[in-house]
């Protein structure tokens, strides 16, 4: 009924969640005959939340290095994230894995549901990624060794301070955005951007999820897993599980805000990232993360539901991200939209507060300086509808239809 209900307010979702779901179903449809790539493609839509359909609109031979590319990444991230393995097991697995690319024959059974096919199954991921071209591998093997080292690292070693928070990103996150652009340049249309740029890109991503995942995080079992720098929580509680409880509920949001406020450095080098970016395809499978992530940060600002369950986008909202993202003047058009969103959810009494709206209005203004922002629908103004309730009901039942097998979950990471 929840779905329901949100088309009953926003009935203009219903057209963008049609195509997103006729678009999942041709997905489905282009699945490769041969089992390796079978079960790669099939793996792909089974463990990504965001990029699967996107990754699927690329041209063939990008397509099939970013699916490898993804899915030994996901694998390596399966490692990392089992807290059931013990860190004399899991260390060397971590960083030797690089080389485990190369064999047909290596897997490791770890992870649950989806995540423990993809590892017993890994040799299939393995025989896909033999037959990339060489410059592929090249990209992909350099990222997975230097994540590896560095999840290696973050076994042994709590993130404590800020500086520490980055660099734990960069290694999960920042050199995916390495890798993507190093593949984008192999590929050849693109030119290899900065580091800099590219990290920021993946930090972005990671540190929306990291706000999101908060109660996941901090409840998983047998122990917690804890991301957010000791240098931030620790201005608001002396335990960073303390903030999940009611009584610290002020606390929390005040906690929360900092950790998006931080978030928000990245947003200048992902517009300029974005705004380098030649080949449409590529442009969109880079913008639409990055406009669901400010979309997610909007959310969570100022929002206790943080603390008690998960925040995210709605799908009808997600679906016309989807649809509308092409240009860079649909990208500019969203984060003006959704940091006008979030700075009107800013509380003057907020610890950080100035900081906050310092970042934002940088982040208004560079939007605005793009000249373009009266090229785009916007996301948060409230049109009249043009739906009588009548039609609207008929829209629902055909929608209906459709999504007796549930749409993709298309959440940042």
């Amino acid at each position: 009924m929840g779905s329901l209900g949100a088309l009953m307010k926003h009935p203009d979702d219903f057209y963008p969640l049609l195509k997103l779901k006729m678009a999942a179903r041709h997905a489905e449809k282009q699945i490769p005959s041969h089992p390796h790539w079978g079960f790669c493609f099939s793996m792909l839509h089974k463990v990504s939340r965001s990029f699967a359909l996107v990754i699927q609109q690329l041209d063939t031979q990008l397509r099939n290095a970013v699916c490898i590319f993804y899915l030994v990444l996901r694998a390596l991230d399966t490692v990392e994230d089992d807290t059931s393995i013990a860190a004399d097991v899991k260390v060397p697995i971590l960083i030797d894995f690089y080389r485990h690319i190369y064999n047909p024959d290596w897997h490791f059974s770890c992870g649950t549901k989806e995540y423990k096919v993809l590892m017993d199954q890994f040799h299939l991921v393995s025989t896909a990624f033999l037959e990339l071209e060489k410059g592929y591998q090249e990209a992909i093997e350099d990222i997975t060794l230097r994540m590896g080292a560095g999840m290696a690292k973050f076994i042994c070693k709590e993130v404590e301070t800020v500086a520490d928070y980055d660099e734990y990103c960069h290694y999960v996150a920042g050199l995916v955005g390495l890798g993507l652009s190093k593949l984008f340049h192999v590929y050849g249309s693109e030119d290899l951007a900065p580091d800099s740029l590219s990290n920021s890109m993946g930090l972005f991503l990671q540190k929306t999820n990291i706000i999101r995942d908060y109660l996941e995080d901090i409840n998983e079992i047998p122990k917690s897993r804890m991301f957010w720098p000791r240098q931030i929580w620790s201005k608001y509680a002396k335990k960073l599980e303390d903030l999940k409880y009611e009584e610290n509920s002020v606390k929390a949001v005040q906690c929360l805000n900092d950790m998006v406020t931080n978030a928000l450095l990245h947003v200048d080098d992902c517009l300029k990232y974005m705004s380098a970016l030649h080949d449409p395809s590529i442009f969109r499978f880079c913008a639409i993360p990055q406009i669901m992530a400010i979309g997610t940060l909007a959310l969570s600002y100022n929002n206790i539901q943080v603390f008690r369950g998960v925040v995210k986008m709605r799908r009808g909202l997600t679906a016309k991200v989807i649809d509308r993202t092409k240009t860079m003047a649909d990208v500019y058009g969203a984060f003006y939209d959704f940091s006008c969103m979030l700075k009107a959810k800013v509380d003057k009494n907020d610890p950080n507060a100035q900081k906050t709206l310092s970042r934002l209005d940088s982040i208004l203004k560079t939007c605005r300086d793009s000249g373009v922002l009266n090229k785009r629908k916007s996301y948060i103004i409230k049109n009249n509808s043009d739906y009588t309730p009548i039609v609207v009901v008929m829209l629902i039942i055909i929608l209906a239809i459709f999504l007796v097998n549930p749409t993709p979950n298309f959440s940042v990471s």
